[in-house]
């Protein structure tokens, strides 16, 4: 049986033990460098659900084709299309892509304690806060592969 947990244990991921994390609302997952927020067809109804507007009027104006995948447009400088710079805030919150929902808990950011510190210095809210218990963050990783 000691066998077993010591197995066990060898197995679990270094962030076993939880991670703290709470959105400050800075906005910087939203901004910065060029990228790319990957919406499945599914979300890009909601989207348009969320703002009253036909599936065919958000496609044409809120999303582009990056590397054969349909993704959110952005400004010029960064942006996300959806980012108000003025509230700094996510005009269709509600209705955020996954990949934006399970932020900062992708697994390129929490593969390594290294990562997760890079996550950190990016986002003011990782390592912060609320306590994440690791089935939370294992449910959130496992929802979207970037």
């Amino acid at each position: 049986m000691n066998e077993q947990n010591h197995e066990s244990s060898e197995s679990a991921p270094w962030y076993s033990d939880g991670l703290k994390f709470e959105c400050t609302q800075c906005g910087n997952c939203c901004t910065g460098a060029p990228g790319a927020v990957w919406i499945s067809d599914e979300e890009l109804h909601e989207i348009a659900d969320h703002l009253d507007k036909s599936i065919g009027e958000v496609r044409l104006m809120h999303t582009r084709i990056v590397r054969g995948k349909l993704s959110l447009r952005e400004y010029a400088n960064g942006d996300c299309i959806f980012f108000d710079g003025e509230s700094r805030g996510c005009t269709i919150y509600e209705a955020r892509p996954i990949q934006c929902r399970t932020w900062p808990f992708w697994r390129s950011n929490i593969a390594t304690p290294k990562d997760w510190s890079e996550t950190q210095r990016e986002c003011p809210g990782a390592g912060q806060g609320n306590f994440v218990s690791l089935d939370e963050i294992e449910r959130r990783a496992s929802q979207i592969e970037l």
